[in-house]
């Protein structure tokens, strides 16, 4: 008080003392407003961070990447890209003559135009950088170097049919990036001008139905052009006495034996070569252009998960979007520690990861989970599996007292694949619905003993599963007998023919032979009278399947639950379907009516095949799930169940499935997708059958 008082009195005279202080209160005050501002300022800039999708994190880890080495391949795409083939890259990066930073990433969806940017500027070099992904070059851009990088990447993607590879790719990117700019352009400019004339680059491969086709007429080639010579010696033989001006040249005794001779040494002789110059002319033996990966690029992203989860509960893929932010993180850790310590719990290990049909377990979340599981020892406990990119949840039970089955298929729908604003979030509100999930686990009933969700099954190897079938093999063996009966019909359509000409002699032309076809046609615009005759004709076939084999063990079968649920649709009447002017359900329900029946049908027969194709549910039961574009606009993809017929489209020709994406009558005569709205009854067609009977059986009055 009297130092104040004195500094009062006399303010033009201040000591030394008083000057220190007045400088040590301007630095405090002056200290604190920084920190207000930061405090204020760090989470705004944040926000503003995750707004506009900049990746800093995903930057920082392939930016150290490619300070190591300038090329980065992924661990994450080991069926279409392997590691191994980092060399191939590198040596195709060394030919454009400046700097080039290559990230070769699973697709992004729609972080990759941030994505260069701020990797260049975490390393800090000019140069060239390309991000490449699964279908070829992505996004290419110059720092501080003259490269015609969009010309390139659209003359590759122009030039290029679409099966070419990714390597193949990224060559043809690097042969038009070293030339100048104007060249470069007018290439770019040539090939899109093409494209626009109609003209689309030949497939590069073939699919197994292709092969199929090619083993068919093998097959027909090889017994039925032998057989159509050695039997037209006596045709001919025939055709000969229908024409009795015609005189033989030699005599009759001789020439007989010399015809059939020369046709079996000339049939022969065809089926020989025939047998030799089919692997020839259909040489393909690989689906696709990727390589065969080794057994190190096909445990390499396991082992990395593992590592990381020895050390941690969860693991964040650092090649990703991150869609978790640290105060996610941290509670999720707390959450999963005091789950850890409750009673009937125990260890929860989440993996935020890609799932891609490229990936080691080709796209199998379960059975990613149960290959971590035992990279980490056969640790007991719940493993959850999260894709940044798509925004599915899946939880595996191993050795908990939980109910397996229930945490595996009972996950509430806002857990596993969202809401609308998951849908809409770029982070698809991952910390939100783990958080939830840990909340399902609190509740979750115990057991008494510990239980496990199975043992998924194995992931096709990549040889096999990039492999084409043998030639002579699959429909060669029905070829056969189609060639050779095809040769009968010939043969007999021949000697018809010549029989009327040489019979007749010219007075009546030869009567056309009809013709019948009846071609297995699945529409894609349904009208409502045809789904509701098919539903009706569905429904019948089935019951009268459980009526001609009778099976008491076939009331707790999927095969009557199907058969129950779809009756519960149309109130138990089958002929409330019978007349168009009746009152009749709803497109969509007449769809599931359609699916459910033919379902049921199929397990009697010993169907188990719990999904049907996503694409047009008509085509029938899937033969196995890929990412697929079914939408003309954006860049995601999305895992659908696809029928034979569509699994091959997704390969061989991709912009079909769009086309032949079903849709049903909507309101005011549109045509709507026939799993729209979000949480109508076919929303869930997609999780398997069995997700459909309960839906149906949730919605139904109770008795």
């Amino acid at each position: 008080m009297t130092t104040h008082t004195k500094a009062e009195r006399t303010p033009e005279y201040p000591t030394t003392s008083g000057a220190i202080r007045l400088v040590l209160t301007l630095c405090g005050l002056t200290a604190l407003l920084f920190t207000l501002l930061t405090m204020v300022a760090v989470p705004a800039q944040a926000d503003g961070a995750s707004a506009a999708n900049q990746p800093p994190a995903q930057a920082t880890y392939l930016a150290d990447h490619l300070r190591e080495n300038p090329v980065y391949v992924t661990d994450q795409l080991p069926r279409e890209i392997p590691r191994s083939m980092a060399p191939d890259f590198a040596q195709l990066a060394e030919r454009t003559g400046v700097p080039t930073y290559l990230l070769v990433l699973p697709s992004q969806s729609g972080f990759d135009e941030d994505l260069l940017g701020a990797v260049h500027e975490r390393l800090g070099r000019d140069g060239l950088y390309v991000l490449l992904d699964e279908s070829g070059v992505r996004e290419a851009a110059a720092y501080g170097v003259s490269s015609p990088t969009e010309a390139a990447r659209r003359t590759a993607d122009y030039e290029l049919p679409f099966d070419a590879g990714p390597l193949r790719n990224f060559e043809r990117f690097v042969d038009v990036v070293v030339q100048d700019r104007q060249k470069a352009e007018a290439r770019a400019e040539a090939a899109s001008e093409k494209l626009r004339d109609g003209y689309e680059p030949e497939a590069m491969y073939i699919g197994p139905s292709d092969r199929q086709n090619q083993s068919f007429v093998t097959g027909v080639a090889l017994t039925g052009i032998p057989l159509t010579i050695v039997m037209l010696v006596p045709c001919l033989r025939w055709a000969q006495r229908r024409f009795p001006r015609a005189k033989p040249t030699r005599p009759a005794t001789t020439r007989p034996k010399l015809r059939r001779l020369l046709a079996l040494t000339l049939a022969l002789a065809t089926a020989v070569a025939i047998t030799l110059t089919a692997p020839l002319v259909f040489d393909q033996t690989k689906r696709s252009a990727a390589p065969l990966p080794s057994p190190r690029d096909m445990t390499a992203r396991v082992e990395r998960v593992a590592e990381g989860l020895a050390h941690d509960p969860i693991y964040v893929d650092p090649e990703s979007p991150q869609v978790l932010d640290a105060t996610q993180l941290s509670r999720l850790r707390d959450r999963i520690g005091r789950f850890g310590r409750s009673e009937g719990g125990g260890p929860v290990y989440v993996t935020v990861v890609p799932h891609l049909s490229e990936d080691e377990s080709a796209g199998d979340a379960e059975l990613f989970a149960s290959a971590a599981r035992a990279e980490l020892g056969t640790t007991d406990g719940v493993y959850v599996v999260a894709d940044p990119l798509t925004g599915y949840v899946d939880a595996f039970n191993h050795g908990l007292r939980l109910e397996s089955l229930r945490l595996l298929f009972d996950l509430p729908e806002s857990i596993t694949t969202g809401d609308d604003r998951a849908a809409k979030a770029d982070d698809h509100l991952l910390g939100e619905r783990l958080d939830a999930l840990m909340t399902y686990l609190d509740k979750s009933p115990r057991t008494e003993e510990p239980t496990t969700s199975g043992h998924p099954l194995r992931a096709p190897s990549p040889k096999a599963e990039n492999s084409l079938p043998p030639l002579f093999a699959t429909d060669f063996w029905p070829g056969l007998f189609v060639g050779a009966v095809a040769a009968v019909l010939l043969v007999g359509l021949l000697a018809g023919i010549l029989g009327v000409v040489g019979g007749v002699l010219r007075r009546r032309s030869p009567a056309p032979l009809p013709t019948q076809a009846w071609p297995l046609v699945s529409p894609t615009e349904p009208s409502e009278a045809y789904l509701r005759r098919t539903a009706r004709a569905e429904l019948l076939a089935t019951a009268q399947a459980f009526t001609v084999a009778p099976d008491e063990s076939l009331a707790d079968a999927p095969a009557w639950s199907r058969f129950d649920a779809a009756m519960l649709l149309v109130d138990g009447d089958i002929n409330s379907l019978r007349a168009p002017g009746a009152p009749a359900p709803d497109p969509t329900t007449l769809l599931a009516v359609i699916v459910l029946a033919r379902s049921a049908r199929n397990a009697i027969e010993g169907d188990t095949n719990n999904r049907c194709c996503g694409v047009n549910p008509l085509h029938g039961p899937s033969a196995g799930r890929r990412h697929v574009r079914v939408s003309a606009e954006g860049n995601r993809r999305r895992m659908l169940s696809l029928c034979t017929l569509c699994l091959d489209s997704a390969v061989a020709a991709p912009h079909e499935l769009r086309e032949r994406m079903l849709t049903l009558p909507g309101p005011a005569g549109t045509r709507v997708p026939y799993d729209e709205p979000e949480g109508s009854l076919l929303s869930v067609l997609g999780d398997g059958i069995s997700r459909l009977v309960a839906r149906v059986r949730e919605t139904s009055p109770a008795d």
